[in-house]
């Protein structure tokens, strides 16, 4: 009897998680979305001007250190 109790509640529980009843379940945290937006980003911008951010890093240290 205690074995089909426990295989009741097991049911049960995968019942309720197929409807969706589960509290955990829900929208993507904002931290994880702004996370992957900021990640998307930064990709949009460096892919194409990689070049000319080098560049603009470069001399920038070469400035300051007074190599250049």
């Amino acid at each position: 009897m205690r074995v089909l109790a426990l295989l009741f509640a097991a049911v049960a529980a995968l019942a309720a998680r197929a409807r969706g009843d589960d509290p955990e379940r829900g929208d993507v945290p904002g931290w994880v979305m702004i996370t992957v937006m900021t990640a998307a980003l930064v990709l949009a911008i460096l892919i194409p001007f990689r070049e000319a951010i080098v560049a603009a890093v470069q001399n920038a240290l070469a400035s300051v250190t007074g190599a250049g």
